[in-house]
């Protein structure tokens, strides 16, 4: 199973109180790593059978919009094993739920989204240290109890991805 792990976009400064923080919305700068990363994913050709979330508001947005920069039409599942106080375990029993599906992205939080990754690399009881940046997103292949990352992106380098990309798709032009 392959499986993406993105940590939600920026949503500003964290509020006081747990109810408030959990509402807390992606900022400018948020949506537009959204789109970056959601346009990149598209024109790296990535398909997702199942787009997790957790459930505060900044992660379900951020699934919600790359979801549909990449044209995925399925609904975003929300999980509880993404909150940002979820355990190890309870991640290992989200991948064992959806492993009949062949890719999916999981969209949640540091710390422990960053755990999850290095856990999973390092082969479940090791860990390897992985900094997730806000709107990061890596591409590990999992195969029972470990998995290999084959990559990890930044919204900035994503950015820069999409707009060569983007500007070599450009028809060429005869100068005179």
């Amino acid at each position: 199973m392959i499986v993406y792990f993105l940590r939600h976009a920026s949503a500003g400064q964290p509020k006081h109180g747990s109810a408030k923080d959990d509402k807390r919305a992606l900022d400018e700068d948020g949506i537009a790593q959204c789109g970056y990363v959601g346009r990149a994913l598209a024109a790296l050709e990535v398909q997702l059978d199942a787009v997790i979330s957790s459930p505060l508001k900044r992660a379900t947005q951020t699934a919600s919009l790359v979801a549909n920069e990449m044209g995925h039409e399925g609904r975003i599942l929300i999980e509880a094993a993404l909150r940002p106080e979820a355990t190890f375990q309870e991640f290992r029993a989200l991948l064992t739920r959806h492993a009949r599906q062949e890719s999916i992205m999981v969209v949640g939080h540091n710390p422990n989204l960053s755990e999850f990754l290095g856990r999973l690399i390092a082969g479940g009881d090791g860990e390897a240290a992985v900094d997730l940046k806000k709107g990061a997103i890596a591409k590990v292949e999992v195969d029972h109890n470990s998995g290999v990352l084959y990559w990890c992106l930044t919204p900035k380098i994503l950015r820069s991805y999409y707009e060569s990309f983007a500007s070599s798709a450009r028809p060429k032009t005869a100068r005179k």
